[in-house]
């Protein structure tokens, strides 16, 4: 429905992550993801690239370390001294394997600032260059220059997968999409049906390079599953057109070197196990070797008793296959083994088991040692593919471990699915960020959709100015029609909350937003229906984070209720706090009345009872002298809320919360800074409209990172400087020139050393970012090259703090283009 997509659109992971408590899979556990950043250059490969001070000469470089398209290097002969390190392109360098400049005529000479090191220079190279090993010549020439080899498995490019339903034959297979080295792959001949279409990642040991089938003796046969749907002339011509087009449809070999190679096995027909089904990785059942085709591959059966079976549950496996256990491995590790269907009885015994079919346990030098050194623990957060709707990528939670084992729970699925298990080096797992970063939808968690349709209070709607009269007769009818409400007798259930919007709204709230609210709220659960009242009170608030902040639960809450978080969002911000919320009907009108005092307006304002024509308190005649008297004395004196009129306000002085340890994440990020900035302001902080940039200052003495409003500020007012003192005004001058975000640099950014490109971050929100650039020794060079992938993969940066420091970067592009690229 159009609410749910509204949801999916919105979901974010670092929101997600705060709200469950929950930590994301770290990134270096999924190996096959790492496989596929690689740009097929590595640390330690040799190249021979121009010398910067002699264009026409060349000398042998090393590549010191990678980062998407770019490359440090180091010429040989400076050892182990760094400081002419330098940052290159492979898209616009003038880069070449070792051999190209005897090959071209040119000239190899020793860069100045070594010459003095290397006395004879053959002797030199010769010295170097045994046994190196070089960059690959067509990662630095020609149409793959430059290019991930991931993106050059286009749409379109053909492959082989074996059948591993029930034989080793292979079929041609052409990619229709590819995300992310996670290929959609379509069986040659099926253009025009998506029936049989499959998901793999391309380095599943089922797929190959055209011409595997032949080179390794198996026949080029289409599966048995859609080899009616043509006739056998038809797929000998479909073999023959593929055979000539191969060249324009071939994937390079070097794509699938980091593979993983398949070992040999030592299983015999006949052997039981225990086995996940990987079409349905639910649950362990008995299973069967019932063929061996070779010393690499087997095929296992899912045990089944009953005599009516239709059809069989088989696969090939390999040594390394995922979800193969030995006999008794649910048992030594606390699981349940499910027992083959048509067994009589539910106590699963294997040795009667094997006895009554005759059969052997397969031993356990059969199967390779498990690991549980892999960096998953539980109620950690990922994606993975859903086993029931291979299109699907969902939300993954942990809820247990058993060696390189993971039972994962799906949210978010069309249809809900059991736990699956998952092996820790599956290529349907990812890390969290990944269908973000490759343009793909994840599923979002069903649960928190049904929770905001289903845990709403009743709203009524929206209020009209009434006479008192159809108030009371309105009211009336109310009380006589039961099916209307509630009981509202009940402990928990709260009564109807007005709004009463002609009571004095105060320094904080709206009163043309008030007087937009609904009429009431409720009846209901008592958090639910206060929940709600909060909730519009903070957005009909002139700054919410502000109302949010007042509202916040403090150690010295005299409330013993329920605790519940509430969110506002400001100036593009979000913030949340926890709110103490009463739960039981008894308290609710007392709890409204002190809301409403914290809020510095009418206690009356909203509450059970319905202002009709005049309020108790007599707001509308009191606003001036009343509460301007008592809420305005409160800025000067650091005291409690008001005495007289009030008997049940708080008068001590509160004590500031204690400062909670901040999380050692390596990037804060926006939304941590601001729970921590609402939660741990001190509550005696002045309040009211009228010191709104006090407030902003004394938020700003909590400390740099929590300060919200002011560091938004200082982002828009703040000019390029290396000064130190981040609290200085700004001149008009500057605010005019930042007003247009543009950046007025003082010196050109190609001629930026380390330290300069570091104080440049660390005048920037990406300060914490700043050590990374310091120990990856970027100069200004390298900073203006790089992109937002680069940072992403070399960073290892989410999304949001990649796109922050990507915009940093581009005002210093933009800047050195305006003020020094003529």
């Amino acid at each position: 429905d159009a609410g749910s997509s509204v949801e999916e659109m919105e979901f974010n992971w670092d929101e997600y992550l705060e709200d469950t408590g929950a930590t994301a899979a770290p990134h270096g556990s999924f190996k096959h993801v790492d496989t596929s950043l690689q740009n097929g250059f590595a640390p330690g490969m040799k190249l021979e690239v121009a010398v910067k001070s002699d264009q026409n000469t060349y000398w042998v470089a090393t590549i010191i370390t990678t980062c998407g398209q770019l490359l440090l290097l180091r010429y040989d002969g400076y050892g182990e001294d760094r400081k002419a390190d330098f940052w290159c392109d492979i898209l616009t360098a003038d880069l070449h394997p070792i051999g190209w400049c005897e090959q071209n005529k040119k000239i190899l000479k020793v860069p100045e600032g070594i010459k003095d090191k290397i006395p004879d220079q053959e002797e030199f190279l010769q010295r170097v260059l045994r046994g190196a090993y070089s960059a690959p010549a067509n990662l630095l020439e020609g149409l793959h220059r430059g290019k991930n080899p991931l993106d050059l498995i286009a749409p379109g490019s053909r492959l082989e997968l074996q059948n591993i339903r029930d034989s080793l034959e292979a079929w041609i297979v052409s990619v229709v999409e590819n995300v992310g080295g996670r290929l959609k792959l379509r069986y040659e001949g099926l253009e025009d049906s998506d029936k049989f279409d499959q998901w793999l990642f391309y380095l599943d040991p089922f797929l190959h390079q055209v011409g595997w089938a032949a080179q390794h003796g198996y026949s080029l046969q289409p599966p048995s599953a859609i080899r009616s749907l043509r006739s056998e002339t038809d797929w000998q011509e479909i073999l023959k057109k593929v055979k000539e087009e191969e060249e324009e449809s071939s994937v390079p070999t070097d794509l699938f070197k980091d593979k993983p190679v398949i070992g040999v096995h030592s299983f015999s027909e006949g052997m039981k196990l225990e086995a996940v089904d990987p079409v349905a990785p639910f649950v362990i059942s008995p299973a069967t070797v019932l063929k061996v085709f070779n010393d690499k591959y087997f095929m296992i059966e899912m045990d089944d008793l009953r005599p009516e079976r239709a059809s069989s549950q088989r696969y090939v496996c390999h040594i390394n296959s995922a979800g193969i256990f030995p006999v008794q491995w649910s048992l030594k590790n606390g699981l349940h083994l499910s027992p083959p269907p048509g067994y009589p009885g539910q106590d699963f015994d294997w040795a009667d088991y094997l006895k009554q079919c005759g059969a052997e346990a397969a031993p356990q030098s059969c199967f390779p040692s498990l690991t549980s050194d892999h960096g998953f623990k539980e109620n950690m957060k990922l994606e993975a593919v859903n086993p029931a709707d291979p299109e699907e990528v969902c939300i993954a939670t942990v809820t247990k471990l058993k060696d390189s084992y993971l039972w994962l729970q799906l949210e978010g699925s069309k249809n809900p699915i059991p736990e699956c298990i998952v092996s820790v080096e599956s290529m349907n797992i990812f890390p969290v960020g990944w269908c973000e970063t490759n343009g793909y939808q994840l599923r979002p968690p069903r649960k928190a959709i049904v929770n905001k349709q289903k845990k709403i209070a009743v709203v009524q709607p929206e209020k009209q100015i009434l006479s008192s009269r159809t108030v009371h007769d309105g009211l009336k009818n109310q009380e006589l029609n039961s099916s209307d409400s509630v009981v509202i007798n009940g402990k928990y259930c709260c009564p109807k909350i007005y709004f009463n919007h002609r009571c004095f709204s105060g320094p904080y709230l709206n009163k043309g937003r008030i007087a937009e609210l609904p009429q009431s709220v409720g009846p209901g659960n008592c958090v639910l229906v206060l929940k709600e009242v909060l909730t519009l009170l903070i957005n009909a608030a002139y700054k919410p984070s502000r109302v949010l902040r007042e509202l916040q639960l403090d150690e010295e809450a005299a409330w013993h209720g329920h605790g519940e978080t509430l969110k506002a969002k400001y100036k593009g911000k979000s913030y949340r706090a926890t709110v103490e919320v009463v739960r039981t009907a008894d308290r609710v009108a007392d709890f409204c009345r002190k809301t409403c005092i914290k809020l510095e307006c009418c206690p009356n304002l909203f509450g059970p009872q319905m202002v009709l024509d005049k309020c108790s308190e007599n707001c509308s005649v009191l606003t001036k002298t009343k509460y301007t008297h008592y809420y305005g004395k409160r800025k000067n004196k650091r005291i409690g809320r008001p005495p007289g009129g009030h008997s049940n306000l708080e008068v001590a002085m509160k004590k500031p919360n204690k400062r909670r340890k901040r999380r050692k994440h390596f990037f804060v990020h926006k939304k941590k800074r601001s729970s921590t900035s609402v939660d741990n302001t001190p509550a005696g902080s002045p309040q009211g409209s009228g010191a709104e940039e006090e407030d902003d200052q004394d938020e700003s003495e909590l400390s740099h990172s929590l300060a919200q409003d002011r560091d938004k500020r200082k982002r828009k007012l703040r000019t390029f400087s290396f000064s130190d003192d981040e609290n200085k005004p700004p001149s008009p001058k500057d605010i005019k020139m930042e007003v247009a975000e543009k950046l007025q640099l003082d010196s050109n950014p190609l001629e930026w050393s380390v330290a300069d490109v570091v104080r440049f971050l660390k005048s920037t929100d990406c300060a914490p970012l700043a050590r990374i650039f310091l120990d990856q020794e970027i100069d200004g060079q390298a900073l203006l090259l790089l992109t937002l992938p680069t940072v992403q993969e070399c960073m290892d940066l989410k999304l949001g703090p990649a796109i922050k420091l990507c915009h940093h970067i581009e005002r210093v592009k933009l800047a050195f283009y305006q003020q020094f690229a003529n």
